[in-house]
């Protein structure tokens, strides 16, 4: 510890990503990256801005990006905030938006980024607790508080909810935003962005975006978020006091080809999908439990196995998956979706680990 930290910096305890091992040979199965590799067209449009206007400044609003998202989703430009990563975003939403007088509210379960950003920047929170089989029930928010914020589907079980929920959600707490962060949407989840919409679009609804899980893009670091235009001119007054330019040329120009390219989001996500349904079947024949998931990843549990055993054991033979050491989710583990071929050899792995158990 420093003696010239300053005080906020002796309390925090900072968010720890997946583990990027440099090992040899490796099935890398615990940071939910794509399998499958970005839109071509967004490799051949970064590829041909790679040239000496790199020593430009970038477009600081990202008009163009912005755009292709409105036109995405049928909303106006004026709808859509931009960021370095969907934590970025988030890092603006907590400070512009939710660090307010009354605490704000999460699940007990989810990102845990969640409360690091509440330390970063003083605001206090309650967590409200997921129900007995880690399903989110919007009915146990209260009211009044400083904001919602929870991840649809939920991370890390992977869980949904319908966008009615969440519509009713909004309608019962009208005094205080409420922001679904939407990462893995793409993959079988109902989203909350067609809510935003036209003239009905809620004044206290905000929807986050990254490129980085279904675009696989996460080396790019991009994210968005959507919602009324009050909420976004309060993002961009953050965002502006803090970083003018968060987008590089080539972040703007791979993201805005691959959001044109909805063909490829939907080949390679309809496969990830049919691999997470074939490796939850050949899961329940070893015995293990698994969440309903619509995300890139599962969360599973073997009822006669210690989850930090299995992890221990998979990582002995190169397959690295997530395991947190959490009340009520220790014995868990949360296996992103990989290839079919890296779906053979964990499955292999598990079937040799279990009977020599």
């Amino acid at each position: 510890m420093s003696r010239f930290w300053s005080p906020v910096v002796q309390t925090l305890t900072p968010y720890v990503p997946g583990e990027q091992p440099q090992m040899k040979r490796l099935v890398k199965l615990n940071t939910n990256e794509s399998p499958y590799g970005p839109s071509p067209k967004a490799l051949a449009a970064i590829n041909e801005q790679t040239n000496d206007d790199l020593r430009l400044y970038p477009d600081p609003e990202g008009v163009a990006l912005k755009k292709a998202i409105a036109d995405l989703h049928g909303l106006d430009p004026k709808q859509v905030f931009l960021g370095n990563g969907s934590d970025e975003v988030l890092a603006h939403v907590f400070l512009g938006l939710l660090k307010q007088a009354k605490p704000i509210q999460f699940p007990d379960i989810t990102y845990s980024f969640y409360p690091v950003y509440c330390k970063l920047f003083g605001i206090d929170y309650q967590t409200v607790a997921l129900g007995p089989n880690f399903e989110i029930e919007t009915k146990d928010f209260k009211f009044p508080n400083g904001g919602i914020i929870f991840p649809n589907p939920n991370a890390p079980t992977g869980r949904a909810i319908p966008r009615a929920d969440i519509e009713s959600l909004l309608g019962r707490n009208i005094d205080s935003v409420v922001v679904i962060d939407e990462a893995y949407v793409d993959y079988g989840t109902e989203s909350s962005i067609p809510l935003l919409r036209g003239n009905a679009c809620p004044e206290n609804l905000l929807v986050v975006h990254t490129l980085s899980k279904s675009r696989a893009l996460a080396g790019l670091r991009v994210g968005f978020a959507v919602g009324h235009p009050a909420l976004i001119e309060g993002l961009e007054r953050v965002k502006n006091s803090f970083n003018s330019y968060p987008l590089g040329r080539l972040a703007q120009t791979g993201a805005i080809a691959a959001i044109q390219d909805q063909a490829h989001l939907e080949i390679t996500t309809k496969k990830v999908i049919q691999t997470r349904e074939r490796l939850v079947h050949e899961l329940t024949m070893l015995g293990f439990d698994t969440l309903p998931s619509t995300a890139n990843f599962i969360f599973t549990h073997h009822p006669k196995h210690k989850g930090v055993k299995l992890y221990q054991s998979l990582r002995d033979r190169g397959i690295i998956v997530r395991h947190f050491q959490s009340p009520r989710i220790e014995e868990f583990l949360r296996i992103t979706i990989g290839t079919d071929e890296q779906t053979n050899e964990l499955v292999a792995a598990l079937k040799e680990i279990l009977a020599s158990a």
